[in-house]
């Protein structure tokens, strides 16, 4: 079926529309916290502090800064191994992280920061590393959609992708009180399964006639690497960027930085194993040596000793490695999930794997190991959760997890549904994974790749599966 692409008055008038009212509900619900308002002198006064150091801001700023580039560089060039959809993966995840961020900070300060005094929701840098972390999960679940939607139904997928975020994350953190400083469950579960669920109400029976665009090649692969450098070498910052300061932050970098070495060699493993000749295959060197960071996410802060941040990032690179060579093609066969960027490799099952792990070392916590002011200090063991048991904290662990996948799954569907609409300017099966159904080419990409494109276009689409795959080997 023939789709109209043409984006020109949706695109503008939901980035405009939407803008506007950013604008708008910062101007009636946004201030400044206590921490970055000119007010911060007599607040020194007043709480004894005698020097501008001890400001949050210098506690969290070199994080943030190392989550932005996540965020922004890490997300964006990791899904450039496309070959034809580079432009889409890091400007499209440009646009989305940038509205996603404004109306994060929205969503989650009406859970987390809002004064009910004067009715406002305050802000500083700790919201705004919360803001890169509720973007993280949309662009988890771009990931499973990448080249297959519009940048319309992108804006929508993070419009409900940030508000379901920020609902879970308040159940799971504030209402259940489960630790997940780095977001195993919060972020990695939820974006995944999120994504996961509407690639699946999205699926796309005649996607093979896109199949020669759904490659990579040398130079895309290259690209997609320095995305996966990114994000490998600011992932201690990512993990620890919320953590308690002291022990708690040092503790999560070490455990991530362990994890995330081992994840690598274990990936590089079974990489050369899985190949008839032992070569390595970049997809998998891209993806899986991330792993350990993922998994990490929940029991970054716990004392699961640096042996265990080894044991995790091994057990890690085997299961997604093992994703990537088997789950993968059996997915989008047999489940009709057509998951472009694997993120059910990279994300959900690594994602699981932490907070399971998260709710079995929370059990078997004990004071002999943390030492009581420790224990009450690591898993907030006050006020509301001061009579809380390990053993009792663990369950909830284990619940907060169910909640991540719940979350994930029946909000993937009722979005999936809403994009499933044929009013978005989605790409037709025979144009995914193309830019420049989107995005204006330079000329000396453009006129060889339009003359190709257009020429086989129609021929493809009334083509036979059977004969496509014949013709195609």
């Amino acid at each position: 079926m023939t789709k109209n692409t043409n984006i020109r008055i949706s695109l503008p008038a939901v980035c405009v529309v939407w803008q506007i009212a950013m604008i708008i509900l910062f101007g009636v619900f946004i201030r400044y916290d206590e921490e970055s308002d000119a007010h911060w002198i007599e607040h020194m006064k007043e709480e004894n502090i005698s020097s501008h150091m001890e400001n949050d801001f210098y506690y969290r700023y070199p994080s943030f800064q190392d989550v932005h580039v996540m965020i922004f560089v890490g997300f964006g060039f990791l899904m450039t191994f496309l070959k034809r959809y580079s432009f889409g993966a890091v400007g499209f995840n440009f646009l989305i992280a940038a509205f996603g961020i404004q109306w994060a900070l929205l969503m989650q300060g009406w859970f987390h920061s809002f004064d009910k005094e004067d009715w406002k929701i305050k802000i500083g840098i700790e919201n705004l590393i919360n803001a890169d972390f509720c973007v993280a999960g949309c662009l988890i679940a771009y990931g499973a959609l990448l080249g297959k939607v519009s940048p319309v139904q992108l804006m929508v997928l993070t419009l409900f992708g940030v508000t379901l975020f920020a609902v879970e994350e308040y159940i799971i953190l504030e209402l259940l009180h489960v630790k997940d400083a780095g977001g195993s469950m919060v972020i990695h579960t939820f974006g995944a399964y999120y994504g996961l669920t509407i690639s699946w109400v999205l699926y796309r029976p005649n996607l093979f006639q896109s199949k020669r665009l759904q490659g990579s090649v040398y130079h895309s692969d290259v690209f997609a690497i320095i995305g996966t450098l990114f994000l490998w070498m600011f992932w201690p910052s990512f993990n620890s960027a919320i953590a308690d300061h002291g022990d708690g932050q040092h503790r999560a970098a070490i455990n991530t930085y362990l994890a995330l070495a081992a994840s690598v060699l274990t990936t590089f493993a079974i990489s050369s194993f899985s190949q008839k000749h032992g070569k390595l295959d970049m997809v998998h060197i891209q993806n899986a040596t991330l792993a350990g960071g993922v998994a990490m996410g929940t029991v970054s802060e716990f004392m699961i000793t640096p042996y265990g941040s080894l044991i995790v990032g091994f057990c890690t690179g085997i299961i997604s490695t093992f994703g990537y060579w088997f789950l993968t093609p059996f997915m989008e066969k047999t489940l009709k999930i057509q998951d472009t960027c694997g993120i059910h490799n990279l994300h959900a099952m690594p994602g699981v794997l932490g907070g399971i792990v998260g709710a079995i070392t929370a059990a078997a916590a004990s004071e002999s190991v943390y030492g009581r002011e420790g224990l009450i200090n690591t898993f907030d063991f006050k006020e509301a959760t001061a009579n809380r048991t390990v053993n009792v904290q663990g369950g909830y662990q284990a619940a907060g997890l169910c909640v991540a996948i719940a979350f994930g799954l029946i909000g993937g569907a009722l979005v999936g549904g809403i994009l499933k609409l044929p009013i978005w300017g989605d790409p037709a099966d025979a144009n995914c994974f193309e830019d420049e159904v989107y995005w204006e080419l330079p000329d000396d990409e453009g006129d060889n790749i339009s003359v190709s494109v257009h020429s086989n276009i129609n021929h493809v689409r009334s083509m036979p599966p059977e004969l496509y795959e014949r013709n195609n080997q």
